[in-house]
């Protein structure tokens, strides 16, 4: 009889920690319009050697596939209390004079390390508005990683080279860990977010450019919860 009453503890134990967790918040941005088209980027004699053949560099203002889904926006959820900062990195790569990813999430006091993938010289010239320092430093072909972080949140922190002046990255840089950034299909996750109802906001950077997006509303049980979100552009 104990080890019954000690194993129906336990179990007890374990669904309740499960329950702490939360569940997934799920969901897909759609784009609503016909933006204009990308525009082909100016690439140097030396920028264009990294480029696999037949493929042509151009802007990333609108990444959509067949559906419409709308990628590289930043989903994340308002007025939570602030979570551990993580003790890894948050990664940005210069591949064939380009950032990627394009737009990325990160927590306040989080490391951004940046590489260069490239045979080039690059400079990585963050221009924060909020979060706090500016910095400017050169960044050697295949050199050792550079590495950055601030203490105050900023949606969108830009990176920029002013080697290769279209070169462009944007981290959302938040206090907690209820964030995500939408694939290439448009559709988008968050995990482990406690149950409760909860206010969140898609932002894309060419759309609403000044941070402020779209907010909705999200019920979350220990299953999850779903929300979807149109970006429109005819208005």
């Amino acid at each position: 009889m104990i080890n019954k009453i000690t194993l129906l503890a336990s179990l007890a134990l374990v669904l309740g920690f499960h329950s702490a967790e939360g569940g997934n918040i799920t969901g897909k941005v759609t784009l609503k319009g016909t933006p204009k088209a990308e525009i082909k980027l100016p690439l140097d004699p030396l920028c264009k050697r990294t480029v696999k053949p037949g493929v042509t560099p151009t802007t990333r203002f609108y990444a959509t596939d067949a559906s419409n889904g709308l990628a590289d926006v930043f989903v994340y959820l308002k007025k939570v209390d602030a979570t551990p900062t993580p003790t890894t990195s948050v990664v940005l790569d210069q591949k064939s004079c380009e950032y990627s990813p394009y737009v990325v999430g990160a927590q306040v006091g989080q490391t951004i390390s940046v590489k260069n993938s490239d045979p080039i010289l690059h400079n990585v010239h963050p221009t924060p508005k909020k979060a706090g320092k500016e910095f400017n430093k050169a960044q050697l072909p295949n050199g050792p990683e550079l590495k950055f972080s601030w203490n105050k949140p900023e949606v969108f922190l830009r990176f920029k080279c002013d080697v290769h002046p279209w070169m462009f990255a944007y981290v959302a840089l938040i206090d907690h860990s209820h964030f995500a950034v939408t694939k290439e299909d448009g559709s988008f996750t968050i995990k482990d977010v406690p149950p409760g109802e909860y206010e969140i906001e898609a932002v894309h950077r060419k759309t609403h450019p000044k941070g402020v997006g779209i907010v909705s509303k999200v019920s979350v049980t220990d299953a999850g919860g779903s929300v979807d979100f149109t970006v429109d552009i005819t208005k």
